[in-house]
């Protein structure tokens, strides 16, 4: 008889002895192999044999045919996210591990930090990623042995090239703001865990309801994805958008967009606007009689500050020469002393602000305070009190041999000075001889008040020549005016 013959034949015994027990069906071990069926009915007697020689219906798992393997690329997450049974239950056991990746933390909750590349064993698992500083961390997996723990439920990853120059970076930012940098120097390395981060970041978020992105030290929550077409709040008490307000933005936008192009291709209009602006602007001089622009004190060329004073000599002046001359004659190192810098400042603020100035208020009290803005005052002046264009004739004038000539030629050219120059330095060299009849109580001389007053009462337009050498004859300049005043600003004449 023939195998075919046989494998279909179908033995049946009826036990009347126990209906009560359902047949079992069974399949002898050479049908199931070559695909036949042989079906039988099992009694209580021949249990025994029957078995020693014949497999239940319900098939093991190893006699379960191989279920045919797909071609479908996959990544490693999406076989292992499902779990054994396959059910997406809650599984934390590592999906890529033992793989040194480098790792560059740059945010922390959305304050910046310090990129700093570390080599770090990294461990992938459902919803998180671990770093650990080395392998043996990993494997011992001590308490406080994690480096850093990145939550992957609502983060975002994207390719980026532009936080840093290495090559084959992502980036990956959590829903609480902080920011990691993960490169490897080979580019399936990095498509591999990239892929992997960003299948279990998709399954997680999706898992956990589509759990919106928070700002960073907020408790505020931002739909993720909020911009993109389609998308629904994941909040079921999220209030529907208004379509006229959004209609509204839409069309603000657009006018917006356009009115900004037209600008841009009109800016001969913007320049005329702008001239038009400039040419109704007030002239300084109107903002001056309004008192809204003040003409300073120091700092003003000589013949201006006499011409809006009405006079040839600053007032300024006067108010320090007659200080002087009250209370500070005597003074020990008088116009030598330095006095406060700060104390001066002031009391030139004062003076450009044209507020009344008394320089007998006790907070002037310091002679040397006055003193030393009398001198700040002559050292700012535009043009020095020897006119930039007299300084080359004075060095001549004073190199001349013969004394009387040479205080001719220092009286001619003196009298060539503007009027508020010439009228200026006579009260000036006046006082300063005053000051020399004090000489055995301020111990001040001749030669003092030259070093004193010479650089500050003249220098040179241009810094040429030598500097030591011009301040040789800028002191012997003005020592010489001092000890001839009388003869050169005809002092004795009433």
């Amino acid at each position: 008889m023939s195998l075919e013959y046989t494998c279909v034949c179908v033995v049946i015994r009826m036990n009347l002895q126990s209906p009560a027990k359902p047949p079992v069906i069974v399949l002898p071990q050479r049908a199931v192999a070559q695909g036949a069926v042989q079906l039988r009915i099992k009694s209580s007697q021949s249990s025994g044999d029957r078995l020693s020689q014949s497999r239940s219906m319900v098939l093991q798992e190893s006699d379960l045919p191989q279920k045919p393997i797909s071609r479908h690329r996959r990544n490693q997450s999406q076989h292992d996210v499902l779990g054994p049974a396959g059910g997406g239950a809650d599984v934390c056991e590592p999906l890529l591990t033992g793989e040194h990746v480098n790792v560059a933390k740059i945010s922390e909750s959305g304050k910046k930090q310090r990129k700093n590349w570390t080599l770090m064993w990294s461990v992938l698992t459902s919803d998180q990623l671990l770093f650990y500083k080395e392998m043996q961390q990993a494997a011992t997996q001590k308490t406080g042995s994690k480096v850093d723990v990145v939550p992957l439920c609502g983060a975002m990853i994207e390719w980026t090239t532009e936080k840093s120059s290495r090559k084959n970076v992502f980036q990956i930012t959590t829903n609480t703001g902080s920011e990691y940098l993960l490169q490897a120097d080979s580019y399936s390395t990095a498509a591999k865990w990239y892929d992997s981060i960003r299948a279990n970041i998709d399954s997680s978020t999706k898992a956990a309801g589509g759990l919106p992105l928070r700002r960073s030290n907020s408790t505020e929550y931002l739909p993720r994805h909020s911009s993109l077409p389609g998308h629904v709040s994941a909040s079921p008490n999220a209030k529907p958008r208004n379509q006229a307000h959004r209609r509204s933005l839409n069309v603000f936008s657009s006018s917006k967009l356009k009115h900004s192009a037209s600008d841009g291709g009109d800016k001969n209009g913007v320049k005329n606007r702008l001239m038009k602006f400039i040419n109704r602007r007030p002239s300084m001089r109107t903002l001056q009689e309004k008192g809204l622009i003040k003409d300073r004190v120091f700092g003003c060329h000589l013949l201006t500050l006499c011409q809006r004073e009405g006079a040839t000599v600053p007032r300024f002046v006067h108010s320090c020469l007659d200080a002087v001359e009250k209370r500070g004659l005597e003074a020990d190192g008088i116009y030598r002393v330095s006095g406060n810098l700060a104390t001066i400042q002031k009391l030139r603020f004062v003076v450009d602000q044209e507020e009344h100035l008394d320089l007998d208020h006790s907070q002037w009290e310091d002679i040397h305070v006055v003193t030393g803005a009398l001198k700040m005052f002559f050292r700012e002046l535009p043009e020095p009190l020897f006119p930039f264009r007299f300084f080359q004739p004075f060095v001549e004038a004073i190199k001349i041999k013969d004394s009387k000539h040479k205080v001719q030629e220092v009286k001619k050219l003196i009298q060539e000075l503007p009027k508020p120059n010439q009228d200026t330095m006579k009260v000036l060299f006046s006082h300063l001889l005053r000051v020399l009849a004090f000489s055995r109580k301020n111990l001040m001389s001749t030669q003092g008040i030259g070093i004193v007053f010479g650089p500050t009462l003249m220098w040179p337009e241009l810094d040429a020549g030598n500097m030591a050498v011009n301040m040789v004859y800028q002191n012997q300049i003005v020592e010489f005016v001092l000890t001839e005043s009388r003869q050169i600003f005809n002092l004795d004449r009433k």
